[in-house]
């Protein structure tokens, strides 16, 4: 290994990190909460001032609470409250869906993490 194939091996262990932190790590908090409920169009809602919503789904009511720019499920009519136990998000890209009752929530920003999503 000469000396030149060692400093460019030092450079490029010095920037991947950096690169790492940039382009995977990146979160960054959402401004606008998309909802999906069922077969109708999108609503966006902003996520200021602090409230509590209630998404009407083929099982019953979602209530959906903001608070401090989060968001989060609070209760929903589905069996296994997967939604519910997923917890706060906040960041740009952060996903909840409550399946059975056919009701998602996307959190917006401006710079999202993800190109793409695919299930």
């Amino acid at each position: 290994m000469t000396s030149a194939d060692r400093f460019l091996l030092i450079i490029v262990m010095c920037i991947l990190p950096v690169l790492y932190t940039r382009v995977w790590v990146g979160n960054t908090d959402a401004n606008y909460l998309e909802i999906q409920a069922g077969n109708n169009p999108p609503v966006t809602e902003e996520l200021f001032p602090d409230r509590t919503l209630h998404i009407h789904g083929p099982l019953g009511d979602s209530v959906i609470m903001i608070s401090n720019g989060r968001i989060r499920f609070i209760s929903s009519p589905c069996r296994g409250q997967v939604c519910v136990h997923t917890g706060w998000l906040q960041s740009t890209g952060d996903i909840a869906a409550c399946l059975p009752n056919r009701i998602s929530l996307t959190l917006l920003g401006q710079h999202p993490r993800f190109d793409a999503i695919n299930y």
